[in-house]
């Protein structure tokens, strides 16, 4: 009997415990849905954050991309401008070059001119000129011819304007 009472008893707490958890079961059941639809809402909401994040992110790649494009552009306008600048300088040395030249043989004949001019008459005839040098005549003429040097005694210094044919 023992072993019936025992039985039974631990029967009847079966039973209570199933009937108890019957009365819990749509309690539980609610409380899992609840917690299903709870879920589903934050992942709904997990998405919809997941793809505004794409979709910022894809508008900044648009964004860098044409900024980018602008600044390759901006590069290769600057390039060509640099690369005329220096085509330029190059015309400029050469022509700087030719005219330093130039100018360093004028000076030259300048000085060979100056060094070689005619001596000082001794005598008073004021119908000649004080510099007497054979190929050498002063006369009306002496301003109209381009070999004439001997009003130009000072040596050429260039100038800006030169610089610039």
């Amino acid at each position: 009997m023992a072993t019936s009472s025992s039985g039974a008893s631990s029967g009847s707490s079966r039973l209570r415990s199933s009937s108890s958890s019957e009365d819990f079961q749509p309690i539980l059941d609610e409380r899992k849905r609840k917690r299903m639809l709870s879920n589903r809402e934050s992942a709904r909401r997990s998405r919809m954050r997941k793809q505004k994040h794409l979709d910022d992110l894809m508008a900044q790649v648009s964004d860098l991309t044409n900024h980018n494009n602008q600044i390759l552009t901006s590069i290769n306008v600057t390039t060509q401008l640099y690369s005329n600048v220096e085509a330029e300088n190059l015309v400029l040395r050469a022509q700087m070059t030719e005219l330093s030249n130039r100018l360093q043989s004028l000076n030259e004949i300048i000085h060979f001119i100056n060094s070689s001019n005619g001596v000082l008459q001794n005598d008073t005839n004021f119908d000649q000129p004080a510099y007497c040098h054979p190929h050498h005549q002063l006369n009306d003429d002496s301003l109209m011819n381009p070999w004439n040097f001997s009003t130009t005694n000072q040596p050429f210094m260039p100038s800006a304007d030169m610089m610039m044919y």
